[in-house]
């Protein structure tokens, strides 16, 4: 297969490119470099059957030759990245959305659009169903992300109903590993960064909202199990094990028993969602999908990347 991905250097388009690329398939990968690096695709810039394509999906990007599918990925994807970047944020989910559904009606390709836990907003049903509309605040400064991507949902299944494109979509709950920025804002990265530099582990509020956390591999599965299944409506993925932010930042802390961090407390942010936890109920019985790598285990395969990169880059602008 010929396999085209949007944000294809950013952390999770880039672990997609090395499944895809493993599996014996082609890869054409967008990037703007907005919020991903060239760092996460230089492994793979002489492999055989990888091209890269700088562009940003929201003007507009007409490839040549064959597609079988199309994974759109592109979006900031943190609430730092998406306040500093709202226009590019509901451009790439909205006219991004739309060239890509181009792309994928043209070629007669497969149509798979990366959304998000975010269209649950602050939410009202714990755990989160997929039949949940949710409760977002359309006006609020996470807005930009959260209706960003309820219009992709949308947008992607009128083409499937009108155009007759063949489509499919996932919600991704909080995911992590290798290859997210030390100053992604997201709270794993911003913890193992903080209590590897031994500053202080900023926790929002008491810390007492909630967040699930899948590892990376666990995500990459069930995307290409869920590319082969026949089913247009969205699939949540994540893993439903419950953590409070607090009891993620004392985890991290006795991870990295050298560190001299100690917790701090912040303001919590406007709209910040108090729960966060996926049902995977679709998944497990659609997919034959489960999380199999705990959190204990994820940080541990997550920390020495951080650990190398705060010694290679810590000055670096791009981090």
């Amino acid at each position: 297969m010929r396999i085209l991905v949007t944000g294809g250097a950013g952390f999770l388009g880039s672990h997609l490119c090395d499944r895809f690329l493993k599996d014996g398939h082609q890869v054409v990968c967008l990037d703007n470099f907005i919020t991903g690096s060239k760092d996460n695709i230089a492994h793979l810039r002489t492999t055989s059957g990888f091209e890269f394509v700088e562009c940003d999906i929201s003007t507009h990007y007409e490839p040549q030759g064959p597609i079988d599918y199309v994974l759109h990925f592109a979006s900031p994807a943190s609430p730092l990245d998406y306040l500093k970047y709202p226009i590019p944020t509901l451009k790439v989910g909205s006219l991004g959305t739309w060239n890509a559904l181009g792309i994928a009606k043209a070629k007669k390709a497969r149509f798979f659009l990366a959304s998000t836990s975010e269209v649950y907003g602050d939410p009202q049903e714990h755990p989160q169903k997929e039949t949940y509309w949710g409760h977002v605040n359309p006006v609020g400064p996470r807005g930009v992300y959260d209706e960003a991507k309820r219009f992709a949902e949308a947008m992607t299944m009128a083409y499937h109903r009108y155009h007759g494109v063949d489509t499919r979509i996932i919600r991704i709950f909080n995911t992590y590993g290798p290859r997210m920025r030390l100053k992604d804002g997201r709270a794993i990265p911003a913890f193992v960064s903080q209590a590897l530099r031994d500053e202080p582990l900023t926790v929002f509020g008491k810390g007492q909202q909630t967040r699930s956390f899948c590892y990376v591999d666990d995500l990459v599965e069930g995307i290409c199990r869920l590319m082969q299944a026949d089913y247009h409506q969205p699939v949540n993925i994540g893993n439903p094990h419950e953590w409070t932010i607090l009891q993620l930042a004392e985890t991290i802390l006795k991870l990295i028993p050298e560190s001299k961090s100690e917790i701090v407390y912040k303001d919590l942010p406007q709209d910040d969602p108090k729960q966060r936890k996926p049902d995977i109920s679709q998944a497990q019985k659609l997919l034959k999908w489960n999380p199999t790598v705990d959190a204990q285990d994820g940080l541990q395969k997550t920390i020495p990347y951080f650990r190398e990169r705060i010694h290679l880059l810590d000055t670096s602008p791009e981090e």
